[in-house]
């Protein structure tokens, strides 16, 4: 079958090292794809959130399947589209991917469901919100409503902090119109742990548990990223926990969708925190989270593509997926001043001297060599006898890797 897979980041590399192994796939192209891709798919200059374009190379190229990775055009519908031409897609229908695409929506589905989450109010005009915040005191957590690149979260210690991140999003719309409703939600404490689970609308199949790490700074101190490494397993994410997380969260997610009239296909990512009280949902994402990708699949055993249709067209419930019992480790190597401004078209050296497993970010090629062209950079990913073992590892393999102004956290899994 030819695959064509939608997007261009470290996610999108992992998802295709794995497909290309498949026995039922013998193309893989990518739009638009980076430097590294292009190494292992045809690229095509076509934007993901593209949907019109992306349309039309997948039939232009007569792909067989399309695998949709980013947040963006799940909502805008490309899986939707695809499926109105007849074209099979991994990935959820846009009313699914509301689920990530509106937090509003997640949180009001949350609270009929009874699932566990934070306490929240809903605000769209932004006095009314700084009113509040006035009132309720800190700390407290403000998000954007709509999609910000994974970055329309604000962890606000005081209430001025609160208020700086309401006028950044509803006033200043630093985020454009995701900004215009916010969610302010009561600060939890614990472990964060996220899972990710691959759902054919009647089935969930969980992956592997991970950890990334979203501040820019060692600490966990400075801006949030996209994430600036992750490790797998969560050593929080104990047997009793995960019980109760499938009891209480997992399946009365996908209940509560199917009793909402929605089908779910895809991947359900569950951003979790484990409170004294209990696990509770801290974030849902319609799509592979990244970095997590780049420390989950390498741990994969079985064929991905035989997953993915299993997604589409249902049986997931009879696949045996098999995972590597080793823990693994990602850094993530950024440009100097991500998530801020930052120069791009370095050239990158020393990736034929790494040995581990290289995952291409913010890369293009030029006159054969790999420059840098994004914030996050590369991935680099090591498994381990343990989880020290997969750090250490990853560490010793970012060690040859240069290109000026590189920035990455020493303190991925560190504590573990």
């Amino acid at each position: 079958m030819k695959v064509l897979v939608v997007g261009g980041g470290g996610r999108e590399h992992a998802i295709i090292k794995e497909l290309v192994k498949s026995d039922k796939v013998d193309t893989v192209i990518c739009a638009p794809g980076n430097g590294g891709i292009a190494d292992i798919a045809e690229c095509f200059d076509v934007k993901a959130a593209d949907i019109d374009g992306q349309c039309r190379l997948a039939v232009e190229q007569k792909a067989d399947y399309v695998v949709v990775a980013p947040d963006d055009p799940l909502a805008l519908g490309l899986v939707d589209r695809l499926e109105a031409l007849g074209i099979p897609a991994f990935g959820p229908r846009a009313n699914a991917a509301a689920l990530e695409a509106s937090k509003v929506f997640s949180k009001s589905l949350m609270k009929r469901y009874n699932i566990p989450t934070a306490r929240y109010e809903v605000f769209s005009e932004p006095d009314e919100a700084i009113g509040y915040i006035r009132r309720t005191g800190a700390p407290l957590v403000v998000k954007a409503d709509g999609l910000a690149l994974g970055k329309g979260v604000y962890m606000c210690r005081t209430a001025e902090e609160g208020e700086d991140a309401v006028i950044s999003l509803m006033k200043d719309a630093v985020f454009g119109a995701s900004g215009r409703s916010v969610v302010i939600e009561e600060w939890l404490e614990g472990p964060e742990v996220t899972v990710l689970c691959f759902s054919d609308g009647d089935t969930l199949a969980e992956m592997p548990s991970s950890q990334d790490h979203k501040r820019a700074y060692d600490g966990d101190e400075g801006p949030n990223t996209g994430g600036m490494g992750a490790f797998s397993p969560s050593p929080h994410y104990t047997g009793e926990i995960a019980a109760r997380c499938k009891r209480e969260i997992f399946t009365p997610t996908l209940n509560a969708l199917k009793s909402e009239g929605i089908e779910y296909k895809g991947v359900i990512y569950f951003g979790l925190m484990l409170t004294k009280d209990g696990p509770k949902v801290i974030e849902y994402n319609a799509r592979f989270g990244d970095p997590e990708t780049q420390c989950i699949l390498p741990r994969l055993k079985s064929d991905l593509f035989e997953i993915f249709l299993a997604t589409t067209y249902g049986g997931l419930d009879k696949l045996k997926i098999e995972w590597d019992g080793r823990p693994a480790c990602c850094i993530v190597l950024a440009s100097g001043g991500y998530p801020g401004k930052y120069s791009t078209g370095y050239v990158i050296e020393g990736l034929e001297e790494s040995g581990g497993s290289v995952y291409h970010a913010g890369t293009k090629k030029e006159d054969g060599r790999y420059v840098t062209s994004g914030g996050r950079v590369l991935g680099i990913t090591a498994l381990g006898d343990g989880l020290k073992a997969a750090r250490d590892l990853a560490y010793s393999y970012v060690k040859p890797i240069s290109f000026k102004d590189m920035h990455y956290r020493r303190d991925i899994g560190k504590g573990f």
